[in-house]
């Protein structure tokens, strides 16, 4: 019976979420296609044409996997943290919290919708990209691996922010202060090989790096950093995101007080 009732209430969570966003498709799915765009003809076109290639391959079709990733986490990332914000701002948590529903059903369902979101402005970006350039996928495996797997990290991290947001502007700083300049120091528009040795190895501090090189190379077959390394930083900060969470859903943190 609670698996039949924590079921229910896992589908019932994502098709919310789900419908949430597409009901609203002009401001969650058009934006990041315009943005795309602008991208790839001020940087592929423009800049992209000043540049030689970067091992091996056009600075147009290198700059691809990391904006395309980079919307990914981006959007799974905003679609939780506002979507469980206003859960909390309207006082809906209450019924979920009350009802006989695991606190682990509540999170994946939640991270669910961000993974969804991210992925479908993942296919919309890579549309574009396709208008710009070739994309052939070298690894279909470890592009579309790395790319749930982001999804999710990220998803964790929006619903830990929205927790502790006390106000709507509470959720932007985390994404205008931490995720903007991790991002775009994240290897996306360079290679490692282009920079200093020291600010190679500062790099490496980065965990978006991992996940940018990563994708790169399931659609390129070319990466800065060792595939195994990168998939054991993911699942090690999924894992630990995931029971923070859990922890915090537990002793009501942000929503009890």
């Amino acid at each position: 019976m609670l698996i039949r009732i924590s079921f229910i209430a896992y589908k019932t969570i994502v098709v919310k979420e789900v419908l949430r966003f597409m009901r609203i498709w002009v401001q969650t799915i058009v934006p990041p296609a315009v943005t795309t765009a602008l991208y790839f003809i001020i940087f592929g076109e423009l800049i992209g044409a000043q540049l030689g290639n970067i091992q091996g391959h056009s600075y147009m079709d290198y700059i691809v996997p990391g904006i395309i990733l980079m919307s990914v986490l981006t959007h799974a990332y905003s679609n939780v943290v506002s979507s469980f914000y206003s859960t909390k701002f309207h006082h809906n948590i209450e019924e979920l919290l009350i009802a006989p529903v695991p606190n682990a059903v509540i999170l994946f369902g939640y991270v669910t919708g961000g993974i969804i979101r991210g992925l479908i402005v993942g296919v919309v970006v890579t549309l574009v990209a396709m208008c710009f350039t070739d994309i052939n996928i070298h690894d279909y495996g470890v592009a579309i691996s790395v790319a749930i797997l982001t999804a999710a990290l990220f998803a964790l991290a929006g619903f830990i922010n929205a927790v502790f947001a006390k106000s709507f502007d509470d959720i932007s700083i985390i994404p205008a202060f931490v995720l903007t300049p991790l991002t775009y120091l994240g290897g996306i528009f360079y290679s490692m090989e282009m920079l200093p040795s020291f600010w190679q190895s500062v790099s490496l501090i980065n965990p978006i790096l991992y996940m940018v090189n990563t994708f790169r190379y399931g659609l390129l077959g070319i990466t800065d950093i060792r595939l195994g390394i990168a998939y054991t930083l993911i699942l090690f900060f999924i894992g630990l995101l995931s029971i923070f969470a859990l922890w915090l859903l537990k002793k009501g943190v942000g929503i009890k007080q």
